[in-house]
């Protein structure tokens, strides 16, 4: 078998594999459009007459809401997640503390435990202090949930930076802030992209959190897509169309920080 063959059938087990997991959510884009005896039927129909109708139940049952919630949550959490791993990562990096291992390992071990473990406690003092179904605590538990990932992502960018730039800029009298925000984050801008979209990605498309710590006035999309399915049936034709709805954000956010993305990924993979 030649090179140029065995490429080919690379090529093609690629695209393979590339429809066979983008279809689910092409599945779902097209039930969204479909009326719901179609989208239920038993035999999967992919000729029907598109219907408008699961949008317009999705955002009578206040699904606008729900977005707010998750878009305020997603972005909160991501600003807070960024701002302070972009400290941690330069001290664990560029300008490093003592105990870097031990620090990092403490880090990444917050990750280790089940949401399951520490639900209770958080929800016992949320109840105490007043402050359930509250949409900005929310924010601050996600931001604190996907800060140990943020910091090992930029971690890894930062070490890309030349030495020899930061003592440059050090022999010129920089300042630690100035060293930080005019020196170092302009060369590793697509990573703290990458890191971001990612922060985003998982406050957007966090469930079990959401599901326990809300109830109505700071519940999430998630959760509002899980009451689609109750003791009457499965709404699939609803449900369908409001997941396509609530995906859209996130894939609106990769492609327009796709160049990034890509940028930022491969500055880690170096090393």
């Amino acid at each position: 078998m030649t090179s140029r063959t065995k490429g080919n059938l690379v090529t093609v087990l690629t695209w393979v594999l590339v429809l066979v997991f983008f279809f689910p959510v092409f599945w779902m884009f097209l039930n969204g459009f479909k009326p719901e005896s179609d989208a239920s039927s038993v035999t999967p129909k992919l000729f029907f007459s598109p219907t408008l109708d699961g949008f317009r139940a999705a955002f009578d049952r206040g699904m606008q809401g729900y977005l707010i919630n998750s878009l305020t949550a997603s972005i909160t959490a991501t600003v807070i997640a960024v701002l302070l791993a972009i400290p941690a990562a330069y001290a664990l990096s560029i300008r490093r503390v003592k105990n870097v291992e031990g620090a990092l390992s403490f880090f990444i071990s917050t990750r280790f435990m089940p949401l399951a473990a520490v639900v209770l406690p958080l929800f016992m003092i949320l109840k105490t202090l007043g402050l359930l179904d509250n949409i900005n605590v929310l924010a601050v538990i996600y931001a604190g949930v996907n800060l140990p990932v943020t910091v090992w992502m930029m971690r890894s960018f930062f070490l890309e930076v030349p030495f020899e730039i930061v003592e440059a800029c050090r022999v010129d009298g920089a300042g630690l802030f100035r060293e930080i925000v005019r020196i170092v984050l302009p060369l590793v801008l697509p990573g703290v992209a990458a890191a971001a979209l990612i922060c985003f990605i998982f406050s957007w498309n966090e469930y079990f959190l959401a599901t326990l710590l809300t109830s109505s006035a700071a519940r999430t999309t998630p959760p509002f897509l899980g009451s689609f399915v109750d003791g009457r049936g499965q709404f699939l034709a609803v449900l369908s169309a409001a997941s396509t709805i609530a995906a859209l954000p996130v894939i609106v956010a990769g492609w327009v920080a796709q160049k990034q993305l890509v940028r930022g990924l491969s500055m880690g993979a170096i090393k």
